[in-house]
């Protein structure tokens, strides 16, 4: 059965994308590397996505709708393909896009018309728009908004949360023109209960920033507090009980090694580039990530001295 998308990334973000996909009935076909797909072939997760998929639903996934393959050929013949690279923080702390370039090109090369393209992979303010559509137009020759519709989406996965399994959890939508939004909401319409939309891509994609600054931010709070705490003799764990209990203006975080999840630490970093305003550096976010960047280190002291 021909597939109706394409998941371009079969990493942490990609996969469950495919599975919500599958589980609605649409035929899917990803796209990723030969060692990747090979894994996946042999109902193995790759490595990092384990708590995203197990293998048991990989293996359900394969015996379903769902193919993957390192041929690119097909992507000029289904009408959704959303890109799910994964992105890191470089050498000097500046976001690397550099996945999302590739799978950018890739799939230039064999767009058609009336396809819709949407970004999921985290990306600065702006990327939708100044990165993935010159490279989608000057590979394939047709015009964004025009020949083809193009919007950004926030991933938004929380591995093991039963409470709120991505059909669940609703899904903000930022696309290039009203059209382009609304051909995204009638893609995501299919696996979410809820859809939200965003003004355009740029605010879509600061949704994500901003959602992840937030819980950076405040772990880091807490990680601070964890310190003091120690330093005072005070139950830190006590305290954050009885906070907890107000049932307004307070939402309750726990201290531990950093900041864990498929998209942090990486995602402040891309804050401040390159659309940070000249004087105005967001100075929170970066003394949050120096807070964390030292908790595994305390962390090991801590038990150290236990021992």
């Amino acid at each position: 059965m021909p597939a109706d998308l394409a998941v371009v990334g079969l990493g942490p973000l990609g996969l469950p994308l495919a599975r919500a996909a599958v589980a609605a009935g649409i035929a899917t076909f990803g796209h990723d590397e030969q060692a990747r797909v090979r894994e996946l072939a042999l109902g193995r997760p790759p490595r990092g996505s384990e708590a995203a998929l197990s293998a048991s639903e990989l293996r359900r996934m394969l015996t379903g709708s769902f193919r993957a393959s390192a041929d690119p050929a097909e992507l000029g013949r289904v009408r959704t393909a959303v890109i799910c690279a994964q992105t890191q923080a470089a050498g000097d702390r500046s976001p690397d896009l550099s996945g999302v370039v590739t799978a950018a090109r890739t799939l230039a090369a064999r767009l058609r018309p009336h396809t819709t393209v949407i970004l999921e992979s985290p990306v600065h303010p702006g990327a939708t728009e100044d990165l993935l559509r010159p490279i989608l137009e000057q590979g394939s020759g047709l015009r964004a908004g025009r020949d083809f519709h193009l919007a950004y989406s926030p991933a938004r996965l929380d591995p093991g949360n039963r409470a709120y399994p991505y059909h669940a959890t609703p899904k903000v939508i930022g696309g290039l023109t009203p059209a382009c939004t609304e051909s995204a909401a009638a893609f995501y319409g299919r696996l979410t209960d809820k859809v939200v939309r965003a003004r355009g891509p740029r605010e879509a994609e600061t949704v994500r920033l901003l959602e992840t600054s937030y819980r950076h931010v405040n772990i880091a709070l807490v990680n601070e507090m964890a310190v003091l705490c120690h330093d005072l003799g005070v139950d830190l764990w006590d305290v954050i009980r009885c906070a907890e209990t107000k049932p307004y203006g307070f939402q309750a975080f726990r201290p531990g090694p950093g900041v864990g999840g498929h998209g942090l630490p990486p995602d402040p970093e891309h804050l401040p580039h390159p659309h940070r305003t000249p004087g105005h550096p967001l100075r929170l976010v970066g003394l949050a990530r120096e807070v964390n960047q030292r908790m595994p280190a305390y962390v090991i002291q801590r038990a150290a001295t236990l021992l």
